[in-house]
């Protein structure tokens, strides 16, 4: 007959029960499982009247034995003991496997640490806030003729408030025809410019909340001038067209300036960090511990066009004041004094620091107060113009002193310029004018040099590549 063994729980090979069960079944002759149970059967046949098979005669019937009291135990008793330890045995060697598996899995489940589960709470809070943007340009197939549009350029963005505005860097929409916003939920949405500047880098779209079939999610803005070098900062962008990438670092350092890759003017207290930033992370944010924006990334050194740890974001502060200019009056209104310099090398050149004025528009505020510009004489001699020196007792050795100075000034403000003239000194009373409208500039590629600093994302992405000058039309200042 076939015989069902029950699988045993806790009992191995190497356990007491199981050594006991090979004791019993090893006192049979070494033939395979099977017959050896059945030898087994066979021997506590004549004792238990247990059926002996096909292949044994049968007994002649005879009495019953009459049980031994002092042993206390039947054969049958003792048929089934044997019957059992081979079960036993046999149960054993089926749980190996299974016993061993449950030896494995006894580690206890894995956890993330405390360092861990912050980051990933950071990441899943912002995610949402943060999009996706490509440059769009309008071209005409030259075989069918039909006009399309073709992605130019790609970066990242968020969310500024639940009205649809979208922060990012002006060299990712720049030149763009069209621009469309993926959001975290892979939807795509026409977007608009509402403004832009140029010197600092900055862009505002805007889509339509109704056009989203998810609520907006805002971020959450932080403070840039509580900063401190070497805590953790998060950046969260579209590298490469890789959607939501999350990257980590430390601030490495502090009150960095560069210059913006379209004018040239320099942008002040830059944060400086180790986080990976790589072409399409232009435009997202940069966070802090605790999930607010710290800064927009923006920029990076490199030779190459990749992260060599050394990367570059707008702070927060900055940001803030410009944005809110934009929504509100759709451009940044700056001071300026009207004038066009020549470069710091050529000042350089003369032997003497300051800003050399080429030209001085006689309607602009610089022209009203006698500013004289560079020209040449009736017999084409050059006549250098004035050199500006300080304002309002501030030194001014390059460009960068006089931008710097000029951030700090308000519309209608009157400060009093020194000038070189030359030989002498010449104060003048000078009132800042509002600066005009914005012109998007033509660059035009010029030789290779350093002009132009940090790595902005490459032409593919709105920017030029390392190493690579570039002029351009711009405003006076």
């Amino acid at each position: 007959s076939r015989l069902h063994l029950l699988p045993s729980r806790g009992v191995g090979l190497g356990s007491s029960r199981g050594m006991r069960a090979l004791k019993c079944i090893r006192r049979c002759k070494p033939e395979p499982t099977t017959p050896c149970l059945t030898r087994m059967l066979h021997d506590v046949a004549p004792h238990g009247n247990l059926n002996p098979g096909p292949s044994s005669k049968a007994a002649p019937p005879s009495p019953s034995p009459t049980p031994d009291p002092s042993s206390g135990v039947s054969a049958l008793q003792k048929a089934g003991c044997v019957v059992s330890a081979a079960a036993l045995a046999l149960s054993s060697m089926w749980m190996l496997p299974e016993a061993a598996l449950a030896r494995h899995a006894t580690a206890a489940p894995f956890r993330l640490n405390s360092e861990e589960s912050t980051t990933v709470s950071l990441f899943k809070r912002n995610t949402p806030s943060v999009v996706y943007i490509t440059n769009l340009a309008v071209q005409r197939d030259q075989f069918t003729l039909d006009v399309l549009e073709v992605p130019q350029g790609s970066g990242s963005g968020f969310i500024w408030d639940s009205d649809g505005h979208i922060v990012t860097n002006f060299h990712v929409i720049r030149g763009a025809q069209d621009l469309l916003v993926t959001l975290s939920n892979q939807e795509e949405v026409k977007a608009k410019v509402v403004g832009f500047d140029q010197d600092k880098d900055v862009a505002v779209l805007q889509i339509r909340p109704k056009d989203a079939s998810e609520s907006l999610s805002p971020v959450t803005l932080g403070k840039s001038n509580e900063l401190q070098v070497g805590q953790n900062v998060y950046a969260i962008g579209n590298p490469f067209g890789l959607d939501h990438t999350l990257t980590m670092g430390i601030i490495s350092g502090l009150n960095r300036e560069i210059n913006s890759s379209i004018t040239g003017r320099p942008i002040q207290n830059v944060i400086q960090t180790d986080a990976a930033i790589n072409p399409g992370n232009s435009g997202g944010p940069l966070l802090n511990s605790a999930g607010s924006v710290i800064g927009i990334n923006t920029a990076i050194y490199s030779a190459t066009g990749t992260s060599s740890g050394v990367g570059f974001a707008i702070p927060s502060d900055t940001v803030t004041g410009i944005v809110e200019q934009i929504i509100e009056f759709g451009r940044v209104t700056r001071p300026v004094i009207g004038i066009s310099f020549a470069p710091d090398v050529s000042v350089e050149a003369l032997g003497v620091q300051g800003v050399l004025v080429l030209d001085a528009a006689k309607e602009g505020p610089a022209g009203r107060a006698g500013v004289r510009p560079t020209k040449r004489d009736e017999y084409g001699r050059l006549v250098l113009g004035d050199i500006i020196t300080a304002i309002d007792g501030k030194r001014i050795k390059t460009s960068s002193d006089l931008f710097k100075i000029l951030d700090t000034c308000k519309v209608g403000q009157t400060i009093s310029l020194e000038v070189l003239r030359g030989s002498g000194k010449q104060t003048l009373d000078l009132t800042l004018d509002e600066s005009p409208p914005p012109n998007e500039p033509k660059p035009i590629k010029l030789q290779p040099s350093f002009r132009s600093g940090p790595q902005y994302g490459g032409p593919q992405y709105g920017g030029p590549q390392y190493g690579d000058e570039y002029e351009y039309d711009t405003e006076p200042y």
